[in-house]
């Protein structure tokens, strides 16, 4: 396996799982940090924000799989 391909599926992992941390932290949590007691709604809300946030992160991904293949394809 290549080195990019690698350095890849370890940027993945990590973006993953800060992901599934953030969301175990908004969803378990009681109180925010300005002290707001946290319904549903506003977790939900928090998680929207959250998913927004990681749009950049998935974008980026994308973009390195496809050159990943484009240069993979060329050789």
């Amino acid at each position: 396996m290549k080195k990019r391909w690698i350095f890849w599926w370890i940027a993945n992992i990590i973006w993953i799982t800060l992901f599934a941390v953030g969301t175990f932290v908004v969803w378990t949590r009681e109180v925010d940090g300005a002290g707001v007691t946290q319904t549903p709604a506003l977790k939900l809300v928090a998680f929207i924000v959250l998913l927004i946030a990681f749009i950049l992160p998935i974008i980026i991904q994308v973009v390195w799989l496809i050159v990943n293949f484009k240069i993979n394809s060329n050789k």
